[in-house]
């Protein structure tokens, strides 16, 4: 379910255009295990800070096809590694201090990268 603040991206016409456009191109395939799309994922997660930068919102490096079950692992997995979403997507990390800090956006993968040295 979308949060509040993606409820009229989710539902504007560019957003419908894009993702016809790109789960088309992908021949609704899930791009992780083969099976029918049915999601398109932003791999850095759309957040209030970014939902007018079209190159997360909309930009195709940006989206993955996805069948429900690897989209749900996706959120599982991140959650299972106690990393909340939301920090994920304010860019947010912490200093060894515990401090939070500001840091350059990424996706999740490459949090999930350095946290599991893949």
């Amino acid at each position: 379910m979308a949060k509040d603040y993606a409820q009229k991206f989710y539902m504007s016409k560019r957003w419908r255009k894009c993702r016809e456009a790109y789960m088309q191109y992908m021949h609704w395939t899930c791009e992780r295990c083969g099976e029918v799309a049915e999601i398109l994922h932003h791999r850095e997660y759309i957040s209030p800070r970014t939902i007018e930068d079209v190159e997360v919102t909309l930009a195709w490096d940006n989206l993955e096809a996805l069948c429900r079950l690897c989209h749900e692992k996706e959120h599982k997995e991140i959650r299972g590694k106690g990393i909340d979403e939301e920090v994920i997507a304010k860019g947010v990390a912490f200093n060894s201090s515990g401090e939070p800090i500001q840091q350059a956006r990424r996706t999740v993968d490459d949090i999930l990268g350095e946290l599991t040295g893949v």
